[in-house]
């Protein structure tokens, strides 16, 4: 799986115009599920997401998690970052889980969070959706489960 994760102050996601989802001080998290990721696999990121010391402690250093700082996650499924740009100017998406794994393996991602202990709000699989948010920090970190 892929996930970019990005501290934030507050975040929305919005579907036609309406918000259905929103959080106050936590991460918003973009991920992708990559052809042959696993639940196991959506399970242990969302571990280490948690886990994630990127939250100022009381001297102002970043030491402290998603759990620690009592945070919520917006969590927003985003195939583009399969995107494949090694060839010509149009990104390819074949790296991506088919949208019916994909979406599964989105769903289990956020649950995995919130047996966690954290709160989670979602966007919608497969929708246009306006994402707002504001960057804390600003700290925005890339994980990639394939190790890179």
């Amino acid at each position: 799986m892929r996930a970019l994760i990005q501290r934030a102050t507050e975040a929305a996601v919005a579907v036609d115009g309406e918000t259905i989802g929103q959080i106050g001080p936590g991460v918003v998290i973009l991920i992708c599920a990559m052809r042959g990721d696993t639940e196991a696999t959506g399970r242990a990121l969302a571990a280490k997401i948690a886990k994630l010391r990127i939250f100022r402690d009381e001297d102002g250093r970043m030491n402290r998690s998603l759990l620690d700082a009592g945070g919520a996650a917006l969590v927003v499924s985003q195939f583009t970052l399969a995107a494949d740009t090694s060839r010509g100017n149009r990104p390819g998406f074949s790296a991506a889980a088919p949208p019916e794994e994909g979406e599964a393996l989105y769903l289990s991602f956020a649950e995995a969070l919130r047996a966690a202990g954290i709160e989670v709000a979602k966007g919608r699989f497969g929708a246009d959706m306006a994402v707002s948010l504001v960057n804390d920090g600003p700290v925005t970190i890339w994980m990639d489960t394939d190790g890179s």
